[in-house]
């Protein structure tokens, strides 16, 4: 790392939390972006978790406003980034989306999260399925190479409602597959299936839809999906977990049913409530 990266990052007054450093911003469209900041090199964390990231209070209050954050990053890179809708009213998202290059987030130190290969059974075929930006946690863990040592096949689902929505499409698609490190097991193992709902495309119907019809499987001129071999990661919205996980388990698949014990697949449980 840098040694501007090096240092630790200043805990910003009132906030039991320490600030990192905005190195970059990228604006996606008019309702996503995401951010770039520096990483203390204390930090760890398992390719899918989450942190809390926020910012100081805008008033005479004390309480920083934090919510919870999926790291877009792979566990050995030098920032961590994030990945992020727009709020215009929002209580946090109205203020982020409007940080530059230079501003000081706030970071819990602490990842958690149920996104990680760990609580998955082994299995040949893993299916990340997102909607939105529930994409955040498979970027890491498609740039991890326990994903590839694991499973046979990596097939990573990104359902939005309007293509623009369709943000890291170019790392996914040509990117990931000149890594020097990463390239040959990203053209032999990865796939990325991208929908869009609400403008004509290719596919165009929800993932649990396209799940209980066979559609997904019949497009990508793969087998059926199969509890005895198939593992799924799921993040998105709430109505799409619900449905996901219904879907899935008419199928015969069964969720992991706590952190540390392995299932057919895994959901974000703190998103969940």
């Amino acid at each position: 790392m840098s040694s501007t990266a090096e240092k630790r990052a200043p805990t910003l007054s009132h906030s039991p939390f320490p600030s990192q450093r905005v190195v970059s911003v990228h604006h996606w469209n008019d309702r996503l972006f995401s951010f770039r900041v520096t990483r203390d090199p204390g930090f760890r964390f398992r390719n899918g978790q989450f942190v809390m990231v926020g910012l100081p209070a805008a008033g005479p209050e004390t309480k920083p406003v934090m919510r919870a954050y999926s790291i877009a990053s792979a566990n050995y890179e030098e920032h961590l980034e994030f990945f992020s809708i727009k709020i215009d009213d929002g209580a946090l998202t109205s203020r982020l989306q409007h940080l530059q290059e230079g501003d000081h987030v706030l970071l819990s130190t602490k990842p958690v999260g149920t996104l990680v290969l760990d609580d998955l059974k082994p299995g040949t075929r893993l299916f990340l399925l997102a909607t939105g930006t529930g994409l955040a946690p498979f970027l890491s863990t498609v740039r991890d190479l326990e994903t590839y040592d694991r499973f046979e096949q990596v097939i990573l689902v990104h359902c939005v409602r309007r293509s623009a929505d369709l943000a890291y499409r170019e790392l996914l698609t040509l990117q990931l597959q000149e890594d020097p490190y990463l390239g040959e097991m990203v053209r032999e193992q990865l796939r990325y299936l991208p929908v869009v709902t609400r403008e004509p495309f290719v596919l165009g119907q929800r993932i649990p839809e396209l799940i209980a019809s066979g559609t997904l499987t019949r497009h990508l001129g793969i087998g059926p999906l199969d509890p005895a071999k198939d593992r799924a990661m799921l993040c998105g919205s709430m109505p799409m977990l619900r449905d996901t996980q219904a879907a899935l388990e008419a199928l015969g698949f069964e969720i992991s049913p706590s952190q540390g014990l392995a299932g057919d697949f895994v959901i974000e449980r703190a998103f969940v409530g």
